[in-house]
C-alpha cells in the first residue's frame, strides 16, 4: 500500500442521502422514495437536451443507484417497483434515442472492420483536457476535477461486472481478467475505487462515496449514466463491450498525463498512485478488452459490430463533450461545478 493511503471497511459500506431536486422530474422521484414504495406521477418529457439535461441525468443516475448501494432511509423495496421502472424506462429512452441521433453509426458494419474502427477512434484526437491538466491545470481546477470524476470512480467497474453472467466463452474471459484487476486483483487496498479515495483524501477532498453528486452537473452524470444504462440491459451488452473497450484504450495515455500535472503541482505518491496504476493496468487491458473480449463476442456474434462501434462512439462522443465543458469553463474562469451543491462553495474535506 502506498504511504499514506487507508483502507476502511466501514467505509466500503458508505451509502450517501438523497440529493436535492434540480426539476419536475427529480422532484417527483425524490419526493417518492422519502415514502413508501408506489405508484407516484411525474413528468412524461424533459424539456432540456437529453444528453446534459440536469433533471434528467440526476433522475436517472438516482435509479441506477438504486441497483448499487442505494441511498440512506431509501426503502430497497423500490430498486424493483414498477413505478420507479417506468420513469427510469421514459429517462433511457430519451437518453438513448439522443445519443443514437448524435452519435450514430454505419449500418453493416463487419467483424473485420470493428477492430480497425476501434482503433481509428482511439487514436482520433479529441479535446486537450489531459494535456491541460499536465501543462497548466491550477491545483484549483485539478481537484474540480477529481471531483467531477468521482461520482465514477468510486464506482469503478461496477457497471460493466453486470455484463459478467451476459457473456460466454472467450469474451467472458476476458471481461473477468480486466475485472479482476480492476477490483485489486484480490487485494482489498488495492480495489481502483479505494485508490481513487485515497486520491481524494490526499488532496483534502470529500471521499464519501457520493459526496459531490449535488456539486456534480447533468452532463457529467450523463459519462456515469451511460455506462450504467448499457451495463444494466443485457440488449446492450455489446455497446458495453465497446464502451470498455474504447475507455481501456485511451486511458493509459490520459491517467499519465494526469499523473504528470500532479506531480507539476507538487502532489505525491500517494495522489497519484491511482493514475499511475491505470498507465500500466490499461495498457494491457486494452489489448484483452479489444482482441478478447470484443474479437470474442463478434466470433459468437458477428451481428453485434454495429452495437459494438455505437457504444465505443457514444462513449468518445459524451466524453468528448465533459471535456469540452471543463476546459471552457477554467479559460473562461468559470465554475465547472454547481456551486449549490458545494456547502461552501468550494470542495472541502470532510
Amino acid at each position: 500500500m502506498s504511504a499514506g493511503a487507508q483502507f476502511s471497511e466501514t467505509s466500503e459500506h458508505e451509502v450517501a442521502a438523497l440529493p436535492a431536486p434540480r426539476g419536475p422530474v427529480t422532484e417527483a422521484l425524490l419526493h417518492a422514495l422519502a415514502g413508501e414504495p408506489g405508484p407516484f406521477p411525474f413528468p412524461r418529457v424533459v424539456a432540456g437536451d437529453p444528453l446534459v439535461d440536469d433533471d434528467l441525468h440526476l433522475a436517472l443516475y438516482v435509479c441506477y443507484e438504486l441497483h448499487y448501494r442505494g441511498f440512506a432511509e431509501v426503502d430497497d423495496r423500490w430498486e424493483w417497483h414498477p413505478a420507479l421502472l417506468d420513469l427510469r424506462g421514459h429517462l433511457e429512452r430519451q437518453f438513448e434515442t439522443a445519443l443514437r441521433d448524435r452519435f450514430a453509426v454505419s449500418d453493416g458494419q463487419r467483424e473485420s472492420d470493428v477492430v480497425v474502427a476501434l482503433t481509428e477512434i482511439a487514436n482520433s484526437p479529441g479535446p486537450s483536457l489531459s494535456h491541460y491538466l499536465r501543462d497548466e491545470a491550477s491545483l484549483e481546477q485539478m481537484r474540480d476535477y477529481i471531483v467531477h470524476r468521482s461520482l465514477y470512480q468510486l464506482k469503478e467497474a461496477d457497471p460493466h461486472a453486470w455484463a459478467i453472467p451476459r457473456m460466454t466463452g472467450k469474451a467472458k474471459a476476458a471481461l473477468l481478467e480486466v475485472e479482476f484487476d480492476e477490483f485489486g486483483s484480490g487485494r482489498a487496498d488495492r480495489i481502483h475505487a479505494v485508490l481513487y479515495r485515497n486520491t481524494m483524501d490526499a488532496m483534502g477532498l470529500d471521499s464519501h462515496y457520493g459526496a459531490y453528486l449535488n456539486a456534480v452537473p447533468g452532463l457529467i452524470l450523463a459519462t456515469v449514466n451511460i455506462s450504467s444504462m448499457f451495463g444494466l440491459h443485457r440488449r446492450m451488452r455489446a455497446a458495453l463491450a465497446g464502451h470498455l473497450a474504447i475507455s481501456e484504450m485511451t486511458s493509459s495515455l490520459a491517467n499519465k498525463n494526469t499523473a504528470d500535472g500532479m506531480r507539476r503541482l507538487g502532489l505525491g505518491d500517494s495522489t497519484t498512485d491511482f493514475f499511475d496504476e491505470h498507465v500500466i493496468a490499461d495498457s494491457v487491458h486494452d489489448v484483452i478488452a479489444l482482441h478478447d473480449l470484443v474479437g470474442g463476442l463478434l466470433e459468437q456474434d458477428p451481428a453485434a459490430a454495429g452495437e459494438v462501434l455505437f457504444g465505443a462512439t457514444a462513449w468518445t462522443g459524451i466524453d468528448a463533450l465533459s471535456g469540452e465543458y471543463l476546459l471552457g469553463c477554467w479559460q473562461k474562469g468559470e465554475p465547472s461545478l454547481r456551486l449549490s451543491g458545494l456547502g461552501s462553495g468550494r470542495p472541502q474535506a470532510d
